[in-house]
């Protein structure tokens, strides 16, 4: 992907790409930061693969005889490749972008919760300015692929957990201190045959739950409190979040695309 250069007269738009180990999303905005463009496709192990795609799945909906792209950023843990194969003139780490990005959307955000496929961050914002935060890289407990890996084992489609997770009325507690122990918990319950929605509930708790007791220990949560990544779509954790904390928690329509807007920001000001 070459950025397009067709001339001051065109309406200048912003690239954006956040590229992680299961995920790769990238958005185009404009110059008022309306996002007009934007793809969400899995990584599978190919990022130069999964950009490419991005890209052209965005480029397809834009007239480049009217628009130009002039400035590209990218983010996650590929970021220096692809910003590199890309030619990017900002290349940030992700708990910047998706800082930059909801601040710009929730400019009183003191606490922003985000978890993808295979991570979990925390990060707290004080007058505009992150102030803290933590990630937890070493356990899967607490992301998207645990949820992932127990629903294929209940044979429950990603996209349908928060509705069986819903029609639970018994919610089963799963040990989730670590994915070896929610494993083993996970096959003890279904043999001891406990309801599947039961359990879903439990796993949806216990994401929460294992997010607050490590990502967040020790951290001051304070409202309002922004949910980004792709497991903010899963409307079950969101709820064990609020009633683990207490606190509303606001997620945006664009929150599985945060970080790709918030370095699209970073590129756009870049050009300034």
């Amino acid at each position: 992907m070459h950025i397009i250069n067709l001339g001051d007269e065109m309406n200048k738009l912003y690239m954006g790409i956040d590229i992680g180990s299961i995920s790769t999303k990238g958005v185009i905005i404009d110059e008022y930061d309306n996002i007009i463009a934007s793809s969400y496709l899995y990584t599978e192990g190919n990022p130069i693969k999964a950009v490419k795609n991005v890209v052209k799945n965005m480029r397809e909906c834009i007239d480049l005889n009217k628009y130009q792209v002039v400035s590209v950023g990218t983010t996650g843990s590929a970021r220096k490749l692809i910003g590199t194969m890309l030619g990017a003139n900002t290349i940030k780490n992700e708990i910047t972008a998706h800082a930059v990005g909801t601040i710009r959307l929730y400019p009183n955000v003191r606490t922003i919760f985000e978890i993808g496929g295979q991570d979990s961050k925390i990060t707290l914002v004080n007058n505009g300015i992150v102030s803290d935060y933590a990630m937890n890289t070493l356990c899967a407990a607490g992301t998207g692929a645990f949820i992932s890996s127990l629903s294929k084992r209940l044979n429950v489609k990603i996209e349908d957990v928060a509705d069986v997770a819903f029609s639970s009325e018994n919610r089963v507690n799963i040990a989730a201190r670590c994915t070896v122990f929610a494993e083993s918990d996970l096959i003890h319950k279904i043999q001891a045959g406990y309801r599947k929605e039961d359990i879903i509930a439990g796993v949806c708790r216990a994401v929460a739950m294992n997010y607050i007791n490590n990502v967040a220990k020790g951290k001051k949560i304070i409202s309002p409190i922004v949910f980004n990544g792709g497991v903010s779509k899963n409307a079950a954790v969101v709820k064990a979040f609020e009633e683990i904390t207490g606190q509303k928690i606001i997620v945006n329509k664009n929150s599985h695309l945060m970080g790709a807007f918030g370095i699209a920001l970073m590129a756009k000001n870049s050009k300034k």
